[in-house]
């Protein structure tokens, strides 16, 4: 471990050796991916997982299930995030991505409805409700520990491949349902080919979790313990926590309900719209959701080189502005046939990037360090159990209640709006120090950064 000495700026940079920095970078971007594989996964077989466990209500009881998995994360954030503020970060992550990992790979071997009756759909609850909490400790807790092992400088192009990773799960997962029900056939994956994705979590989380074990825990919280300024328990640093940083929580929540309803939408709520909304065949909408999302791959790393630039802020504002103004014109061309879906997909996709590039820089800055985990994880996993789970029902809902098609995309713009409301009050950390006990980017976080230089640390 290197450290450098003190900046101009007066922050002592404690930056890790290249090779620590990728295998940081690697072993949170694979339980990233581990995380939005297993979610893809269900929203791309929704259809089968109607037909195997939901006979009578469909799709229905489908979507529902899978909001079930999001009423946990809350839970999950209050428990994993303030014990990853008193133990660590990189302890709890190897546990959260054990169970991630166990809970996709129990799905895929479970008996159907046919088989056993309802105890098919209770058994289908429980590994949601596992996967739910466990993820409640895992985006907040990878955002932490990506964050906290970049450079100042460059935690925007750093950060942004824990989103990399996000789409590589996603692509990764609607990938091998292609190729699956390309090779047997619709009907056979009908019958037993959806259990196939599921089984392939397994192995990929067990490589997230390798790395993992092998991963120091972050100069930041390492830092905190030298100078015995963890918090003495997880219950203090909850209290702490809600007393002295609510509002911090409550701006995190509003943006993240934007994030979420536009990432959901477009990711997970995306196949099913094609199919049962636009008319394209299974096979199509799987080619443009993957086309499409190899194109926000592209642009994932540059929008984060870019907030390293000219912030955050801005290139939130920009992508909320864009999903106002484009949502609607791109989602009446998705309904224009293949190529036009595929232009109207990709360019909502490469909007919405500019926010999906920034989140573990933008979101785990706005807290000190000896709280960052549990203020990441629990104000992220509130927001996105009431607007992220829901999302794919509730655009169900408002297409059947409205009888529009276009009624994904207003609900994107409503988000947005409220996005914009909440930009406005976060602060901008772009290049500044995550250290401390301060909220970083204020005069306080700047003057006990100073302080801490002075005395060499």
């Amino acid at each position: 471990m290197a450290e450098t000495s003190p900046s101009p700026g007066g922050a002592a940079a404690r930056e890790v050796d290249p090779r620590t920095l990728r295998k940081a970078i690697t072993g949170s971007a694979i339980g990233n991916a581990t995380e939005w594989y297993d979610y893809g996964v269900y929203a791309y077989v929704a259809v089968e997982i109607a037909d195997n466990f939901f006979p009578e209500s469909g799709l229905v009881g489908t979507f529902l299930v899978f909001a079930v998995s999001f009423v946990l994360r809350p839970l999950g954030g209050i428990f994993w995030g303030p014990l990853g503020d008193r133990i660590g970060r990189q302890r709890v992550l190897a546990m959260t991505i054990l169970l991630m990992a166990a809970a996709t790979f129990l799905v895929g071997v479970l008996p159907t409805y046919d088989q056993v009756g309802g105890l098919a759909v209770v058994l289908l609850v429980a590994l949601r409700v596992v996967q739910g909490f466990s993820t409640g400790g895992e985006y907040g807790g990878a955002a932490t520990f990506m964050a906290e092992y970049a450079p100042d400088k460059k935690r925007g192009f750093l950060g942004s491949f824990l989103e990399f990773g996000t789409i590589c799960g996603f692509t990764l997962a609607i990938a091998i349902v292609f190729v699956t029900e390309s090779m047997i056939g619709a009907e056979a994956m009908t019958e037993w080919g959806w259990r196939i994705p599921f089984l392939i979590g397994g192995p990929i989380g067990l490589i997230g979790l390798y790395v993992r074990l092998k991963l120091e825990d972050t100069p930041v919280f390492r830092e905190l313990e030298e100078q015995e300024q963890v918090e003495s328990s997880a219950g203090n640093a909850l209290k702490d926590l809600f007393a002295n940083f609510w509002p911090t929580i409550l701006v995190l929540i509003g943006l993240v309900a934007a994030l979420n309803i536009a990432n959901y939408t477009l990711l997970a709520y995306m196949p099913t719209y094609l199919t049962v909304t636009a008319g394209f065949s299974s096979t199509e909408a799987d080619l443009l959701v993957i086309f499409g999302q190899v194109a926000m791959l592209v642009f994932i790393p540059m929008a984060g080189a870019m907030s390293d630039r000219i912030g955050r802020r801005p290139m939130w504002a920009g992508s909320f502005v864009g999903l106002i103004v484009l949502s609607v014109p791109m989602f009446m061309l998705i309904s224009q046939g293949f190529w036009a879906a595929l232009v109207g997909f990709a360019v909502l996709g490469i909007v919405y990037v500019a926010q999906l590039a920034t989140i573990s820089a933008t979101f785990p800055a706005m807290f000190p360090s000896h709280v960052r985990y549990g203020g990441m994880a629990i104000g992220y996993n509130i927001s996105t159990a009431l607007f992220g789970g829901t999302a794919l029902y509730v655009n169900d809902w408002l297409i059947a209640t409205f009888g529009s098609n276009l009624m994904p995309a207003y609900y994107m713009i409503l988000a947005s709006v409220v996005g914009l409301i909440s930009i406005k009050f976060a602060v901008e950390t772009a290049g500044c120090s995550i250290r401390g006990t301060e909220i970083p980017g204020t005069p306080e976080s700047e003057a006990e950064i100073a302080q801490m230089a002075a005395k060499g640390a």
